[in-house]
């Protein structure tokens, strides 16, 4: 039975501390006992629209590429990085490298490009589809992710404290339009100057819409689930 191991941290955040969030990055990862883990969106600096770019090769990130490489471990974190974009890296025992762009910013993060189109990346055989905060509530983008064949959509936002209903409600449309997992990692407490308090609640849904896992509202909870090929019904 093919399967994978996915968990969504929303760690509590130190506002443009690289060293101080990739350190608890690092913590979330050994803990997870999960194959990928998922972070909230600018997990590295806070929501922080003036935050420094991060370069993937920034020597800060060797701890989290470590815990990595020590877990057998594939983490999605959030940074913003040169172009400039809001974007995803992925970090394993290769290192790091940019994954996505965030393809529809908020018009309040002028700051930033769109992204150029929707990625995929592969663990283990799955096909995870990927999106960023304001990426999960547009039909398009689900529908080009899609599109490109995926067993589970994956996404890292930043929301204020009410709108973990709008979370779930866009998980939900996401696997029962599309026949997949959607694993999406919410931040918790306080997140830069525009997120005094956030919504926290990432969660983890079946193809059929059910949630399989949720966090509280804490900074520093973890939900963790197993996904199997076998539920999927992709369209």
């Amino acid at each position: 039975m093919r399967s994978l191991v996915i968990a969504v941290a929303q760690p509590p955040v130190h506002p443009l501390d690289i060293a101080a969030n990739v350190t608890r990055h690092a913590s979330a990862v050994r803990a997870a006992a999960a194959r990928v883990v998922v972070f909230p969106e600018l997990s590295l600096t806070g929501y922080d629209l003036d935050a420094p770019l991060l370069k993937p090769d920034d020597p800060r990130l060797a701890p989290l590429v470590d815990s990595c490489t020590a877990t057998d471990t594939v983490a999605l974190v959030g940074a913003p990085v040169p172009g400039p974009y809001i974007a995803m890296l992925r970090v394993d025992a290769d290192g790091v490298q940019v994954v996505y762009r965030k393809q529809y910013p908020h018009h309040t993060e002028g700051r930033f490009l769109a992204g150029g189109g929707p990625e995929v990346v592969e663990v283990d055989g799955w096909r995870l589809g990927l999106g960023i905060c304001r990426d999960t509530g547009i039909e398009q983008q689900a529908a080009d992710t899609a599109a490109l064949g995926i067993d589970a959509y994956v996404a890292g936002v930043v929301d204020e404290p009410a709108d973990d209903v709008v979370l779930a409600e866009r998980a939900r449309r996401i696997s029962t339009t599309y026949g997949v997992w959607t694993a999406i990692a919410s931040c918790a407490g306080a997140s830069g100057p525009s997120y005094p308090a956030t919504a926290g609640r990432s969660g983890i849904w079946q193809p059929d819409g059910l949630v399989a896992a949720r966090t509280g509202r804490a900074p520093g909870e973890m939900a963790r689930a197993t996904l199997f090929a076998e539920q999927l019904a992709r369209v």
